[in-house]
């Protein structure tokens, strides 16, 4: 066996043997440090390069399963949110029982990119970021600004709403992050931020226009429209709402109104988005949970009282449509080969297991509850919406993962 190599002072360079074993050994644990860091940020880097090419082995950040962690979650403090909505405000309206909070979502094979608030308003500097649909967008929309809020000071950010446009903005940052009421996306006589529970709902299924200016000049767009389709037939105009003598209204099935309203928007987005400058995203269907005896409860029961996740592995309820969802697929497949990447934000799975989640009962009431409500809370529940801090902050997760790490386009032609 050969010997080990001794070390042996120098007397020409009289460096002591004690002083030359110190540097050799700060030498090996800078080396370690430097190693650890390099292989730290490397396997980092390769989970984003797989869940970004999504080829190759690569990962799904939408399967996966929820882990109980009060250490990190939730991100921020629900009183503390300066532009908290009462809506989605549950422990102000009594909840008690809050481990809904305590959840993160941990992908099979990833490791999702932590939120930081900082480098999502560096991203924003001087942009625009805006999300339009309905009062699910809306919430996750609040997420938002709780969660880059809670590293601002809150002189320094500001609100403002002007008919459908709510704004926040981060005054340090010239950035905003801004909510637009769209719930059909295109025109419809639901279109009032108020007053839009309407008996009989029209749609414009070849109109966008109206909307689409407030936004069209956004570096980010988030869309989502869903829950306000599902109803069997709806009434689709042909015209406008003034002009009732040369304009045709006609009812058509639900998924045939919502193909025409999407491809609408898709031809707007073709025109007028230059892939270049702005992201844009479309997040999937939100799931309900009204129905309990779709996991085992009676019929008459709901999310109300609900304390625990749905356990069951791939499981998916009655409210929700995925042949909806192939709809908007389709529409993404068309429009990429057009030359424009929507995004989609998978978040209908993940979702599904949360029927805790859900304000219930637990929210302002806009009107007086009457005593046949009082005397069965089901019959009032919020089991559409979701409590702040919540599952919205981990779509907000999700959609951060994809602005920072977006999917590379295909060797396609884009011009």
């Amino acid at each position: 066996m050969a010997k080990k190599p001794q070390l042996i002072p120098n007397a020409t360079w009289g460096i002591p043997i004690r002083t030359t074993f110190r540097a050799a050994l700060a030498l090996l644990i800078a080396l370690l440090l430097v190693s650890a860091v390099y292989f730290t940020q490397n396997r980092a880097a390769q989970v984003l390069e797989n869940y970004s090419t999504g080829g190759g082995g690569g990962c799904d950040l939408f399967t996966g399963k929820w882990v109980f962690d009060n250490e990190s979650y939730p991100l921020y403090k629900e009183r503390e949110c300066v532009f908290m909505s009462d809506q989605l405000a549950c422990e102000k309206f009594g909840r008690e029982d809050l481990g809904y909070r305590n959840w993160r979502w941990q992908p099979d094979e990833c490791e999702l990119p932590k939120f930081n608030a900082t480098a999502l308003l560096e991203r924003l500097r001087n942009k625009r970021m805006v999300f339009v649909g309905d009062s699910l967008n809306r919430g996750q929309w609040v997420s938002m600004v709780c969660l880059v809020g809670s590293v601002i000071p809150p002189p320094l950010q500001s609100m403002q709403s002007n008919g459908s446009l709510m704004m926040f903005k981060a005054t340090e940052y010239n950035a905003s992050i801004e909510f637009y009421w769209s719930p059909l996306m295109v025109e419809s006589n639901s279109d009032d931020p108020v007053n839009h529970r309407l008996p009989d709902r029209i749609v414009r299924v070849k109109a966008i226009e109206k909307h689409a200016r407030h936004w069209a000049d956004a570096h980010i767009l988030v869309f989502n429209t869903y829950l306000w389709w599902r109803i069997p037939k709806i009434k689709a105009l042909f015209g406008s709402f003034e002009d009732s003598e040369t304009s045709k209204l006609k009812v058509v099935k639900m998924r045939r109104g919502y193909e025409m309203a999407l491809r609408t928007w898709a031809d707007w987005l073709e025109v007028n988005i230059n892939p270049n400058n702005t992201q844009v995203f479309f997040m999937s269907m939100s799931p309900i949970h009204d129905r309990g005896e779709e996991w085992g409860r009676s019929k008459a029961q709901n999310c109300y009282g609900e304390t625990e996740q749905i356990a069951e592995v791939g499981y998916r309820g009655n409210g929700t449509d995925p042949k909806m969802m192939k709809i908007v697929e389709t529409v993404l497949a068309e429009l990429k080969t057009r030359g424009l990447n929507v995004e989609m934000i998978n978040i209908t799975q993940l979702t599904e297991y949360r029927k805790e989640a859900h304000p219930s009962i637990y929210r302002k009431q806009w009107e007086p509850l009457k005593p046949h409500q009082i005397s069965n809370p089901t019959s009032y529940a919020d089991c559409i919406h979701w409590c702040l801090p919540g599952v919205p902050d981990v779509w907000n997760e999700l959609l951060y993962a994809y602005i920072f790490h977006p999917t590379k386009p295909s060797n396609q032609n884009l011009n």
